[in-house]
């Protein structure tokens, strides 16, 4: 059976306090797509992978949870994934307001 993506993990936007998350938080809706960049270079996490809206950074996938995507975008296979927002609660606490889903692509 073809799917179009298949659900790999579900977590809040790590750091999204700190990031630029509040000026686009009124875009954010569930479905809306974001991007992620590796951060190899990061100094605090060499598997940090930043998300963004757009070219707004939001914040990381929570460094408990980033060391598959950041081996497989490490290895090129960055595009074997899409994120998108799940659930949005601008009530929450800044670090629980975006909930997001990270899925792998079907590719076949």
């Amino acid at each position: 059976m073809y799917e179009p993506s298949r659900h790999m993990d579900t977590y809040c936007i790590a750091g999204f306090q700190h990031w630029d998350g509040a000026l686009v938080l009124g875009k954010l809706e569930p479905g809306t797509e974001l991007r992620i960049v590796p951060e190899p270079e990061n100094p605090y996490d060499p598997e940090a992978v930043a998300i963004y809206f757009k070219q707004t950074k939001l914040g990381y996938i929570p460094a408990s949870e980033n060391a598959v995507v950041s081996l497989m975008c490490q290895y090129g296979h960055a595009g074997a994934f899409e994120l998108r927002v799940l659930q949005v609660d601008r009530e929450a606490a800044p670090w629980h307001q975006v909930r997001v889903g990270l899925f792998v692509k079907d590719a076949r």
